[in-house]
Order: C-alpha cells, then structure tokens, then sequence
C-alpha cells in the first residue's frame, strides 16, 4: 500500500525526509485541520481485504494523545 496524489492534492508531508514516504494530502485548511491522503493497495491488498474484510490503521503517535480519524472507500472530497 502506498500513499498516491489525488485531484485534490494540495501538500506533501515528510517529502525529503528519508525515514518517511512522501505523503501527499488535501490540507484543508478549516479550524479541524483536516487533512485528506489517498492509498493505493497492491493487487495482493486488494485480495487480502476482500478474504478478510478488514483493514489496520497503525499511527506514531508519539505518546501524544490520539486524533480523532476516519476511513473511507470513496474520496469524502467528492460529493
């Protein structure tokens, strides 16, 4: 699974920095700071979630409290 640019795409987070992939997103700029990324999953990915029905979500959150975090199948960017 890799993050990927999207129509909507405004930002890349981590770009240069050799520990990270580059993550692009849609930052929008609202009071949440939400911030919109897009993964691609590989056709083994694909097979695996349609097998199991399940996706993991693992974030570094550096002993700082969890943010809020939502996933979706469609881009919430588009009505």
């Amino acid at each position: 699974m890799k993050p990927i640019k999207f129509k909507q795409s405004n930002v890349t987070y981590a770009e240069n920095q050799e520990e990270y992939q580059d993550l692009p997103a849609h930052h929008a700029g609202d009071i949440q700071g939400t911030v919109t990324s897009c993964w691609e999953l590989t056709p083994e990915e694909i097979d695996q979630v349609k097998e199991s029905g399940k996706i993991y979500l693992q974030l570094l959150t550096f002993n700082s409290p969890l943010q809020p975090i939502n996933l979706f199948t469609q881009n919430p960017l588009e009505e």
